[in-house]
């Protein structure tokens, strides 16, 4: 066979190993880190045990998950923070806004590098605009070196220049660090995911995490899901990493609003709950589903259910109300007539 044809033939085999030689070169350079961390449980009774406000792990040397303590508030949000070599990201800002009772602002600044006018700029992001996960905004509003990002829709979309929301990928630089932002409304309108390439962890916020999956939008839920998907086939995924933990360590959700969380289900979810979703999502029944370790609550179509259920029951008791009121008259009119007879 002549050398051209020989080589044309081996041509694709090449292009296939160089590819698989790349992508083990790629998931080789992950950045590892460690999630082996029992994060506090809170307390049944807050106020005769009092806990710490905010706890910090870190997963490396540049990457750093905080959470609020569950006596703070029930919501008990993940914070995480990423370093870079020219900037640091924050993504979230929690649920309490006052810095007396969440030292959160003083705490982020003390974990970046530099002293002074050298300490390094920061960059505070949101998963979405509810404000268990933005209330702790004003206190980086008046610090040097900080930009805060708005949380409404239009300032999401023209920060990350999305001219086709919700299509499309953004990228943040931080320095021998890049962040992907990718569009996932469905629990909110404002939702994006991030991704880390230097670790390859997925910080999903409530898009999805080990609770109650709150969806707002059917429709945007499911293609987020596939979009989501799409994006982290092909690419190595450490860890998803969620806003909040809300199931114990058998898969039982916690009580709404419960600052007590003893045998906590683990914060990490895996890239196979990312590929699963799409089909979960696609089968959900629009009110409450639970399909294996997902829980799915169209909180929306469950208050509009709720208030027609509440509005039958309000007209049944109103009819039943009137029919008695006509029937007591009724006898006391037959009961008039007979003794004037």
């Amino acid at each position: 066979m002549p050398p051209v044809r020989f080589a044309m033939k081996l041509l694709p085999t090449i292009l296939a190993v160089g590819v698989l030689m790349a992508s083990s070169s790629a998931f080789a350079q992950v950045a590892k880190g460690s999630l082996e961390v029992q994060w506090n449980e809170g307390a049944a009774d807050c106020k005769a045990s009092p806990q710490p406000p905010l706890e910090v792990h870190a997963y490396n040397t540049q990457t750093f998950i905080l959470r609020e303590n569950l006596c703070a508030t029930f919501e008990a949000p993940f914070i995480y923070l990423l370093i870079g070599s020219k900037k640091a990201l924050l993504i979230d800002t929690g649920d309490v806004a006052n810095p007396k009772l969440m030292p959160l602002a003083k705490r982020v600044m003390d974990l970046l590098p530099g002293t002074g006018p050298s300490k390094m700029p920061l960059l505070v992001v949101h998963t979405h605009r509810h404000g268990d996960h933005r209330a702790g905004d004003g206190q980086f509003a008046n610090l040097p070196n900080i930009q805060v990002v708005g949380w409404d829709l239009d300032s999401v979309r023209r920060y990350y220049h999305f001219t086709d929301w919700p299509n499309g990928l953004a990228h943040m630089e931080l320095g021998d660090r890049t962040v992907d932002v990718i569009p996932s409304p469905g629990h909110n309108a404002t939702h994006v995911v991030f991704y880390d390439r230097n670790t390859a962890l997925l910080f999903s916020g409530d898009f999805l995490m080990p609770g109650r999956l709150l969806i707002d939008d059917d429709k945007a839920e499911l293609a987020s899901a596939k979009r989501v998907a799409a994006f982290v086939k092909d690419r190595p995924l450490s860890y998803v990493l969620g806003g909040h933990i809300e199931f114990d360590e058998a898969g039982n959700l916690f009580p709404w609003e419960s600052q007590y969380h003893p045998h906590e289900h683990p914060l990490a979810m895996t890239k196979d709950d990312v590929l699963a979703l799409p089909a979960v999502v696609s089968s959900f029944n629009g009110f409450y589903a639970r399909n294996g370790t997902f829980v799915l609550m169209n909180s929306v179509h469950n208050l509009i259910a709720l208030a027609v259920v509440a509005g039958i029951v309000l007209t049944a008791l109103t009819l039943g109300l009137i029919l008695y009121i006509r029937g007591r008259r009724r006898v006391r009119t037959l009961s008039q007539s007979g003794r004037l007879a």
